[in-house]
């Protein structure tokens, strides 16, 4: 039987994932997304141009591979066919499977998130609004729909009727708004029923014979370490686990069948929304020009447009992540993007109520720290001659150093450097 390989965030998302997974899609058969839904996006540049996907996976651009939607993503259909008419509309046709496990974004649930964002309160979580927590709320508290129930129910209505129930009473008894007529979205199920049925599979079936007849399959999972609900900045995570470990569950694939894990992380850090975040340089001279230039067109989230607030590398946190992912390799990014810093302070510990400590804590602790650096000498080089480098060796001497002790600080081999947005702009070590 073959393994799998899980590419996955080492940080707080943003690191770059979409571009390590359309790069090594070539060599797959499959490509799963196992968690989350269109609340995150992947940036990808390749020789048929520029693309944001949130929803479909990042293998979409290679004709033969087959890209699959897993029973732990949250499908929102509307995102779905929007995504996959803006790629038909550029001349690529996908392979696109949904599995019949997968659960539906209701409407009601994006009526939800938008009133728990903006309903009054002064907590917020810097939900993108997407219906992501309520849909997994639901799921959880069994009042979800699985796509594969919307295809063969006999009676739609006593499907979602417990659900539609629940949600109209805590719209219009906790925020004032708009229930939901159970009719109406009825009528929105059924006018995508048909439309979604040619791409619905058995994909745990498909998975394991594809596993058992020696087929490439790579995990793709959303965000970061950082934004997981038990191991991450709760209560400013995602509402799903994007490790690796939950990748065999979202998936549903054998837990034995992952023998590498890909822990994709920046050269430097970011982190859109709210939430601690240590190294944060916010609107300093520093931080606005690192957003700036950061990534391939700046620092902003790609699904919101959120300027995101960015810091030097945290290997406080980054170290933390290459753990709890259970990370065998990283796969380090936008490598290039640093050459504009005669100095790069690395955070190597936190410093807390006069202590120093190189452990990653929860919020409370993380509130009061405050960065410990040591500064390594920059390189001067602009980003589009790094971008033309292919082996380490040939690297400037001083970007070889910082990668080193990157990697010696996070204790896990830097097996991937990607010195450009373009898919070809990659070296492996």
């Amino acid at each position: 039987m073959s393994t799998a390989t899980a590419v996955v965030g080492a940080q707080w998302g943003d690191e770059g994932k979409g571009r390590i997974v359309d790069a090594l899609a070539k060599e797959s058969d499959f490509v799963v997304r196992y968690q989350g839904g269109a609340n995150a996006g992947h940036t990808i540049n390749n020789h048929l141009g520029r693309f944001v996907l949130s929803l479909l996976p990042s293998g979409v651009f290679y004709p033969d591979v087959v890209n699959v939607l897993g029973p732990g993503v949250a499908l929102d259909i509307e995102a779905f066919f929007s995504e996959l008419q803006s790629l038909q509309s550029r001349g690529i046709s996908p392979k696109l499977a949904i599995s019949d496990r997968a659960q539906i974004v209701m409407p009601f649930h994006k009526a939800l998130d938008v009133a728990r964002e903006e309903g009054g309160t002064d907590k917020k979580f810097g939900s993108t609004k997407k219906g992501i927590a309520p849909f997994y709320s639901g799921k959880f508290a069994k009042r979800g729909l699985r796509v594969g129930e919307l295809l063969h129910a006999k009676h739609l209505g006593a499907e979602i009727e417990e659900a539609v129930k629940e949600a109209n009473f805590i719209l219009k008894h906790f925020y004032g708004a708009t229930e939901f007529d159970i009719g109406q979205l009825l009528q929105f199920l059924e006018e995508w029923r048909e439309r979604l049925r040619p791409f619905v599979i058995d994909s745990t079936e498909v998975l394991f014979e594809a596993l058992r007849d020696q087929k490439q399959i790579l995990l793709e999972g959303q965000l970061g370490a950082m934004r997981d609900p038990d191991h991450g900045i709760y209560p400013y995570s995602t509402s799903s686990s994007p490790l690796a470990g939950n990748a065999t569950v979202g998936a549903g694939i054998p837990a034995y069948a992952i023998k590498r894990v890909i822990a994709v992380a920046k050269a430097y850090s970011s982190k859109v929304g709210v939430g601690p975040f240590v190294v944060g340089l916010g609107e300093t001279e520093q931080g606005q020009q690192l957003r700036r230039i950061g990534g391939d067109k700046g620092e902003f989230g790609a699904v919101t447009g959120r300027p995101r607030d960015v810091g030097f590398f945290d290997a406080v946190a980054t170290r933390y992540g290459c753990r709890v992912q259970g990370a065998t390799e990283i796969a380090l990014t936008c490598l290039d993007v640093l050459g504009d810093f005669s100095e790069l302070p690395i955070c190597t510990g936190y410093r807390i109520g006069g202590e120093i400590t190189n452990r990653f804590p929860v919020n409370s602790l993380l509130d009061e720290a405050t960065p410990v650096y040591e500064t390594l000498p920059g390189w001067r080089m602009a980003k589009e001659a790094l971008g033309g480098f292919r082996s380490f060796a040939s690297l400037p001497d001083n970007a070889r150093r910082f990668v080193d002790r990157i990697e010696e600080l996070c204790e896990v081999p830097i097996k991937i450097i990607s010195v450009g947005p373009e898919r070809d702009a990659m070296i492996v070590r």
